[in-house]
């Protein structure tokens, strides 16, 4: 074979390679080539900036650096959100951090399926161009969520406020990323040390803003998104309930109600005899709770949603699926 047709071929294969999803086989090895962009079009809503903000003002008020909001990050949170709200891939063993068969993505079991070579922290990686791992963290409610409870509720479980805080596992971690999403019943920020090629997203009908918007002094909580009309997800455990309020709601929060939630859905016989047992080891404020045919076990209420949260934590050392009901 002549050199010219040699550097011919070479050339041929580079130019191949270089082609959008084209895989090449090199002496046995499979290469494949990285992830599309991001699209050019997506965009991030104004309760998504909001939570960053939120994220960062917290960070700030620990001293901490800011954390640049990135538009890989988000768009892979967006992608996750949709897929379990439409999809629910966390079944049996499989937690939050799964994913289903029905997207342009490896389905993942978490944590069954992970290992060594076979991780769900690659998901940035597979679906973007961001060129390292990233971590997720999922907060569920069985409303449309209301976004200044995810922070509230991020902080107060200690696993969550490690990412938030660099603390614990993360101290010696510096997060060059983060992405939100929120989507209906769902919201989770994934956490990347490295910094995203992408830039920056920004906000939907917005010009594009600096990769780390300034954090303003004060932050007011707002709710997210509009009433959906759609059904209440089933009670599910390590759960925190909520309802959508909406921007003219003139219900003082001081009128909402928190129960802790440890059983639901049992004859109202079992239910009589459960209330009495847990007061007797030490639940004094066990109640039935009969609403819409449905019977619930509270085991404390609240007016005061950081005294719930705390108690909750309390709880659930007893009750791990244990869950804040809000009305």
């Amino acid at each position: 074979m002549s050199y010219p047709r040699i550097f011919f071929i070479v050339f041929i294969a580079l130019l191949l390679q270089l082609m959008p999803g084209f895989t090449l086989s090199v002496f046995g090895q499979k290469k494949v080539k990285q992830a599309k962009p991001v699209p050019a079009g997506f965009c991030i809503s104004p309760a998504e900036m909001k939570v960053f903000e939120m994220v960062n003002l917290y960070r700030k008020q620990l001293n901490l650096p800011p954390v640049p909001i990135s538009k890989s990050l988000c768009y892979v949170a967006m992608l996750h959100l949709k897929d379990l709200f439409l999809h629910h891939p966390d079944q049996g063993t499989c937690n939050f951090h799964s994913w289903s068969v029905h997207g342009p993505w490896k389905p993942f079991c978490y944590p069954k399926d992970e290992n060594k070579t076979n991780s769900v922290w690659d998901k940035p990686g597979e679906l973007t161009r961001y060129p390292s791992k990233a971590y997720e963290i999922v907060y569920w409610e069985n409303n449309p969520v209301e976004i200044d409870t995810i922070l509230s509720v991020w902080k107060t479980e200690p696993w969550f406020n490690d990412f938030l805080t660099n603390s614990g596992k993360w101290k010696e971690t510096h997060w060059g990323a983060i992405g939100i999403g929120i989507y209906e019943n769902y919201a989770c920020a994934w956490f990347g040390e490295a910094s995203d090629p992408e830039g920056a997203a920004f906000i939907c009908g917005e010009i594009p803003k600096s990769p780390v918007p300034d954090v303003p002094k004060t932050v007011v909580p707002v709710a997210a998104g509009k009433k959906t009309g759609i059904k209440k997800s089933p009670d599910r455990p390590d759960t925190i309930a909520g309802k959508t309020t909406g921007k003219n709601d003139s219900v003082s929060k001081n009128s909402i109600t928190y129960y802790i939630i440890v059983k639901t859905s049992i004859p109202r016989k079992d239910a009589d005899k459960l209330v009495v047992k847990l007061k007797a080891d030490g639940f004094p404020a066990a109640t039935i709770l009969e609403k819409s045919g449905k019977i619930r076990i509270s085991v404390f209420t609240s007016n005061n949603r950081t005294d719930a949260l705390t108690k909750l934590r309390e709880v659930k050392k007893t009750f791990k699926d244990a869950w804040l009901l809000k009305e």
